[in-house]
């Protein structure tokens, strides 16, 4: 005859993945309201190894601009990419695997295939050297893609970018930073989503503060669509493969010919101003770097201020 713990246990056993199928089809359910809400805003277009969301506004000289780790375009088109169309073509974009781009199945997620992306989608476009802006992670893909395709950039303006290899994660970061790729899915589709709306608030005052969030980011600013598994995922992959190609990129930092601006907010919660904007400006004697009061978010909590940083690095 059975024993008490005999059957607990065989009862924890179908219980685990019954909660399990509850926390995925509650995910999916998640998901299929965030896309119906926030649908893509641009066009499709196919490089090497990804499935590009792109969206083009105004017309002048050609501004590409690149968002950061767990983003997507939205961070540009919130308010900022609408100014600098007045005078500019601005070319916003989802990062392979961010927003509604996709990464082709095989493809590596390292700085190196994403920079060979964006070079690609630069000669579909026919931008002809555009300024490329870069935000936090995208300010990492900014950098390899002026290392490794430097005749297709006209100059880089950085807006709080990773530029070294960080000595830990951010904190609002750590829940990415699990190691197994199974183990990766599982999470992104059981507890990432459930657990991203539970605490979703403190990271974003962790990400924006000292700047407030903005009461329409989850919408306007496309913060709703962090909550997609897929979302998970994709920010998971990108900091997983930064250490196997950011240090050889920074150590090159010298090569870089084109003008280089750099603005940071003092009190940036994520990636420090001295370790990232300064240690590269050591490293790029004619970089011109801007700290100013804020954070990490400039591009969505400080609109106006980074439009005319904006423009001034494309007067230069």
């Amino acid at each position: 005859m059975p024993t008490l713990a005999t059957i607990a246990a065989a009862a924890a056993g179908l219980a685990v993945p019954a909660v399990a199928g509850g926390l995925a089809l509650f995910t999916r359910h998640v998901e299929r309201k965030v896309e119906a809400a926030l649908p893509p805003q641009g066009i499709f277009i196919d490089v090497r190894g990804a499935r590009l969301h792109v969206r083009e506004q105004g017309q002048g000289p050609a501004l590409l601009m690149i968002h950061g780790l767990g983003g997507h375009m939205a961070h540009f088109t919130y308010e900022v990419a609408r100014q600098l169309a007045h005078h500019h073509r601005v070319v916003t974009v989802d990062r392979p695997g961010s927003g509604y781009s996709a990464r082709r199945h095989g493809t590596p997620a390292g700085l190196r295939e994403q920079a060979a992306a964006l070079a690609e989608l630069i000669d579909r476009l026919e931008l002809e050297c555009p300024l490329v802006v870069g935000h936090s992670f995208g300010g990492a893909v900014a950098l390899a893609l002026a290392l490794d395709y430097p005749e297709r950039v006209a100059g880089l303006s950085l807006l709080a970018p990773l530029t070294h290899l960080p000595d830990e994660t951010p904190a609002a970061f750590r829940v990415l930073a699990t190691q197994s790729p199974l183990l990766r899915r599982l999470v992104a589709w059981t507890v990432a989503t459930p657990g991203a709306i539970a605490r979703g608030g403190a990271v974003l005052e962790d990400v924006f503060g000292p700047d407030p969030v903005p009461h329409d980011f989850s919408t306007r600013g496309g913060g709703l669509l962090g909550l997609r598994p897929s979302q998970f995922l994709a920010a998971a992959d990108d900091l997983g493969a930064l250490p196997g190609q950011l240090p050889a990129y920074s150590s090159r930092y010298g090569e870089l010919r084109m003008p280089v601006a750099v603005l940071f907010g003092r009190d940036d919660r994520i990636l420090g101003w001295r370790e990232h904007g300064e240690a590269l400006a050591c490293k790029v004697p004619h970089a011109v770097l801007e700290v100013v009061e804020g954070g990490h978010m400039l591009p969505v909590a400080q609109p106006d201020l980074t439009v005319q940083f904006i423009r001034a690095a494309a007067a230069r």
